[in-house]
């Protein structure tokens, strides 16, 4: 188990060629992920920061929106996201996301490999 407190938030400047940083936390790591989890972060990205697109090979990625609402692109195709949306990016395909609100976008982001 871990407390909220416990866990520091890592800065990642223009993470896969987005604008601003992004804000990732560990909710676990190391041997807990076991053999198919790569990472399971809690991401915030503040307005106006993004996750440029990206491709995914040999592992899928689901983002479960907490806070705010932003744009997530799948595949080349914009679509609004807000809380409680959940999103999928399948082995072989790309994704990327945006903040385009006036508040933090918060959604925990899962790595599972194939």
């Amino acid at each position: 188990m871990t407390k909220k407190a416990e866990r520091q938030p890592i800065k990642a400047e223009n993470v896969a060629g987005g604008a601003g940083y992004i804000l990732k936390e560990e909710l676990i790591k190391g041997e807990q992920l076991g053999a198919h989890c790569k990472m399971f972060n809690e991401v915030t990205l503040k307005p106006g920061c993004e996750i440029g697109y990206h491709e995914h090979h040999g592992e899928t990625e689901t983002y479960y929106l907490t806070k705010g609402a932003g744009i997530y692109n799948d595949n080349g195709k914009e679509y609004p996201v807000e809380v409680g949306d959940v999103t999928f990016c399948a082995d072989g395909n790309g994704h990327g996301i945006k903040n385009a609100g006036e508040e933090d976008l918060v959604f925990v982001a899962l790595i599972l490999k194939k």
